[in-house]
């Protein structure tokens, strides 16, 4: 397989996926380092491919319309360390879906993290990684002031999520 062909499999591949694939998983199958994965996925994105990194893998976004319509909302939320899990859980629970999360800082401007998350689970696994790794949220550059992009299937959804994160504190 030459580099073309290798690089149109892993678009295809990750289109296709219903879920993140690690580049470790992606090196393994195509018997290859995980460094030329990095590469690749870099190549991709240059080409105009949509391609998140998320704590769970690689993945090209799938628009799954429920009732023919999915609605993506950009949310600011402010709390400290310990609002990470009531924010997400808050979210999942009602039925979205965390794409990013997204800080202005004061030197470097817009930073923005794929997350991915849409449930419990996943919720779990991030907390674990940042727990593992020793960091913090993202927000913690910005005093816990943050924004996240959102997937949801309806409005009624979407007014639901913001109801309840503002009766936690958590919406800004």
């Amino acid at each position: 397989m030459n580099t073309n062909e290798r690089r149109e499999f892993l678009r295809k591949k990750l289109a296709e996926s219903a879920k993140p694939i690690t580049g470790t998983a992606l090196a393994s199958e195509l018997g290859i380092s995980r460094q030329v994965i990095v590469g690749d996925i870099g190549i991709l994105r240059a080409m105009g491919t949509e391609v998140y990194a998320t704590p769970q893998g690689y993945v090209i976004p799938g628009e799954i319309a429920v009732n023919g319509e999915v609605l993506i909302a950009t949310i600011a939320c402010i709390h400290d360390k310990q609002g990470v899990a009531k924010e997400l859980e808050i979210i999942v629970d009602n039925g979205g879906k965390v794409r990013d999360v997204i800080v202005e800082h004061p030197l470097y401007g817009e930073i923005r993290a794929d997350l991915m998350i849409s449930s419990r689970r996943e919720v779990s696994n991030f907390l674990a990684g940042l727990e593992r790794c020793g960091a913090g949220p993202l927000s913690a550059v910005t005093g816990g002031l943050h924004l996240h992009t959102i997937e949801v299937p309806s409005e009624e959804i979407l007014h639901e999520i913001e109801k309840e994160l503002k009766e936690n504190g958590i919406l800004r």
